[in-house]
């Protein structure tokens, strides 16, 4: 069975304490520059665990990613124009 992810930007003050993020997620990308942390959690547990993330002493801010309520299914608007035109070869 598939569990629906959704990510969580943890914004903290010390790169040191990257390794105590990873009991609440699966930590995917880190920034050293902008002292931020990119972590998947289980989408039934991440009101859980969004709250123990904003009761740390290191992190002062904690943002959802809306990637899963986007729609993704694009279409286009006009037809292909390339698609339209039969293409023969000139003999």
């Amino acid at each position: 069975m598939r569990v629906n992810r959704q990510g969580l930007i943890v914004w903290f003050q010390h790169m040191k304490n990257i390794k105590q993020l990873k009991r609440y997620g699966h930590i995917i990308y880190t920034s050293k520059r902008l002292k931020y942390a990119v972590i998947y959690v289980n989408q039934p547990d991440i009101e859980e665990a969004e709250k123990k993330l904003k009761k740390l002493s290191f992190v002062f801010k904690v943002e959802r990613s809306q990637k899963p309520f986007l729609e993704t299914d694009f279409e286009n608007k006009k037809p292909d124009e390339a698609k339209q035109f039969d293409y023969k070869m000139g003999i």
